[in-house]
């Protein structure tokens, strides 16, 4: 039974369970990811990050300008394209490790949607998430708790999201997220859902606040997603139209994230910050 060395980490309470395979020597089963994420059997955790030189994996010659690729799963083993909130704890492995360094340069990393390019900031690291789409195409979201079944507007900031809007804070509150809400039409790939409530009053000091909840497509309810309060952030802004502020604060029940809308040569970007810890290391065996 071989052993490898693990850390444990997180991001406003999403957390992952690291994985050092700087050679790619690891092929992890969806069903080893899923026995290390198991909170009762495993270590715990919302996902895995395997962490490996781009030039050691195929998915690696998409992204030669990063030497480091963020192999994210699942808490069920299924790969995913991106993870706001697990990159940030990627970064600060890499940089705890002395594996890369973020403060002469940003810090590139390679992931299944592409080089994201972080920076230091107040909250502890910012990523560029890059260009995001949103979709008016008509969804609707049912979900345990919810009277009646509720439009969604589609956002793409790497990977899929449905946001839906709440009237108030009990809404929010009463939401049973231990049952997976449901999409019509479903989505190819599967969305995380995030149930979003605007602030009273939205904008503050030129900050735009909201609250979320969210269901993530393999894992279930997290105390956060990173992308995902990106993603709720985007939906309300484009809601609340021209007027609509560039800077956004977003609570979850994990914490408190940053999200700013920035203008770049190939189009506006978004992006996300945060905090990230490293919690313990250690080894497990691998069934």
């Amino acid at each position: 039974m071989a052993t490898i060395d693990f850390t444990k980490g997180q991001g406003t309470g999403n957390d992952f369970v690291i994985v050092p395979d700087p050679d790619g020597a690891l092929d992890l089963s969806d069903d080893q990811v899923a026995a290390l994420c198991d909170r009762r059997f495993g270590i715990g955790a919302d996902g895995t990050l395997r962490v490996v030189r781009s030039a050691a994996l195929p998915e690696g010659a998409a992204t030669p300008d990063a030497e480091w690729f963020m192999d994210y799963r699942n808490a069920d083993g299924s790969a995913a394209e991106m993870c706001g909130n697990g990159i940030r704890v990627f970064a600060k492995y890499l940089v705890e490790t002395g594996l890369a360094s973020i403060d002469d340069a940003p810090l590139r990393i390679g992931t299944r949607a592409g080089t994201k390019t972080l920076t230091r900031s107040d909250l502890g690291f910012e990523v560029d998430l890059g260009r995001f789409v949103v979709d008016e195409s008509d969804v609707v979201v049912r979900a345990r708790g919810l009277d009646v079944a509720r439009p969604g507007v589609g956002i793409d900031v790497g990977n899929p999201h449905v946001v839906v809007a709440l009237g108030t804070e009990g809404e929010l509150a009463g939401l049973d997220l231990t049952v997976a809400p449901m999409l019509a039409p479903v989505p190819p790939h599967g969305a995380n859902i995030e149930f979003v409530v605007p602030a009273d009053p939205l904008v503050h000091a030129g900050v735009g606040a909201i609250r979320m909840r969210v269901f993530e497509r393999g894992v279930g309810e997290t105390l956060s997603c990173g992308t995902g309060v990106a993603a709720s952030a985007l939906a309300v802004r484009h809601w609340a139209g021209p007027a609509a502020p560039d800077a956004w604060r977003v609570d979850v029940p994990g914490g408190t994230l940053g999200v700013r809308v920035v203008d770049a040569p190939d189009g506006p970007h978004v992006l996300l910050s945060g905090p990230a810890t490293l919690v313990y290391s250690g080894a497990v065996a691998l069934a």
